[in-house]
């Protein structure tokens, strides 16, 4: 008889734990991607970020604007179709090209009057342009009785002296614009008056 022993055989204890622990980190694994897949398809198919407005203003093209006939039924003037913007912007401060974009002239009703700082009298006319579509015209017709005052107090702090000259005027339009805008950020929520012009100016 041989005295060699024969070695044990260890019973398969520790490979069915480690056949174990993989089966059940690759099933990790698998869950985990296929959550993180559907998250990520899921971003794909919502929208990026919060819904647009609809009430918020829009660049009109030029071109998209249809030509307005300039009489109606009868021979009477027929008012221009509220022009329909195309182009979403992220703020009222991008900068506008205007060979690109269509402008509107909206004219305040009549002209008014303001003392000037160190004495003297102004009367102006204005007219505000937009690149925007109607909402903004709108916004404007809304805000007139606010944009008057706006525009009084920024006229009752000029000097008769700067204003005789060309740089005090343009001056005065970019304060004028300026005030606009804020009183229709502050009330409506967006500005878009790309500058105000003079349709008649006295000083006296």
């Amino acid at each position: 008889m041989s005295s060699k022993k024969t070695p044990e055989t260890t019973p398969p204890k520790k490979r069915g734990k480690m056949k174990m622990l993989l089966i059940g980190g690759g099933a990790f694994v698998l869950l985990g991607g296929g959550a993180g897949a559907g998250v990520y398809a899921s971003r794909l198919m919502s929208p990026a970020g919060p819904a647009e407005d609809p009430n918020r203003p829009k660049l009109v093209v030029r071109g998209d604007v249809p030509e307005a006939s300039s009489e109606g039924e009868g021979g009477e003037s027929k008012e221009p179709a509220p022009k329909i913007g195309t182009v979403s912007v992220t703020s009222d401060n991008v900068p506008v090209d205007p060979r690109k974009y269509d402008v509107t002239y909206v004219p305040l009703e009549q002209p008014f009057t303001a003392n000037l700082a160190n004495g003297g009298i102004i009367q102006v006319g204005l007219s505000f342009a937009t690149y925007y579509d109607h909402r903004v015209v709108e916004n404007l017709k809304r805000q007139t009785v606010a944009i008057r005052s706006a525009a009084l107090m920024v006229l009752a702090e000029q000097d008769p002296n700067v204003l005789a000259t060309g740089r005090g005027k343009q001056a005065l339009q970019r304060e004028l614009t300026q005030s606009t805008n804020k009183v229709l950020r502050d009330k409506e929520g967006f500005g878009g008056i790309d500058n105000v012009y003079f349709t008649s100016l006295v000083i006296q």
